[in-house]
């Protein structure tokens, strides 16, 4: 278990994450949160709390349309883990690797892909520690795979018709406890 504690601007959060695949947390693996951002940075606070606290082997799908700020999330995880390297979308590369870190993140970009060329990726070897290292796998445009891992959260990112942008976390089979408060909090920076 790991407990999220992050002070930012006076805001306390907190999240306990759990990352186990049993029956006493079937009731509970589909709590979905849903913020209104007014603007991208929130988008890249959001990713640096996910990115200091998320443990190895979590795996963090990510929808939404060209522009939402699924890379911009990304960043902020990346920020997180304490990574220097500039991060960028691998929409040409597919895959970037960035080890240098608390824990390595994998970050993956599918858009360019149809289903049975993702199958070709082998994928599962990034989530199940195979021929890499544990890390945090982050896959943008996860709508073109087709199979996802036992656990991971969902998160969705779109823009709103008063011009902010939405993201909705949605846990499978991973329990994410939110601090509600805190990230309410964060909607009104």
């Amino acid at each position: 278990m790991v407990q999220w504690r992050q002070d930012l601007s006076g805001v306390r959060d907190a999240i306990t994450i759990i990352n186990r695949n049993d029956d006493l947390l079937a009731s509970r693996t589909k709590a979905m949160t849903k913020l209104t951002l007014d603007n991208a940075e929130l988008t890249h606070q959001i990713g640096v709390k996910l990115g200091s606290t998320l443990p190895a082997s979590t795996v963090i799908l990510l929808f939404g349309d060209l522009g939402a700020g699924k890379t911009t999330l990304v960043k902020g995880i990346g920020e997180g883990l304490g990574i220097t390297d500039p991060i960028v979308s691998p929409t040409f590369t597919l895959i970037n690797e960035y080890t240098e870190a608390r824990i390595p993140l994998y970050h993956l970009d599918l858009y360019r892909l149809e289903p049975n060329e993702v199958s070709a990726l082998n994928l599962e070897t990034y989530w199940e520690g195979i021929e890499v290292t544990p890390g945090i796998v982050a896959i943008e445009w996860a709508e073109r795979m087709p199979y996802k891992p036992d656990s991971y959260i969902n998160i969705h990112l779109s823009y709103t018709q008063l011009l902010t942008r939405e993201i909705t976390i949605t846990p499978f089979n991973t329990i994410l406890d939110y601090s509600q408060n805190g990230l309410n909090e964060l909607q009104q920076k």
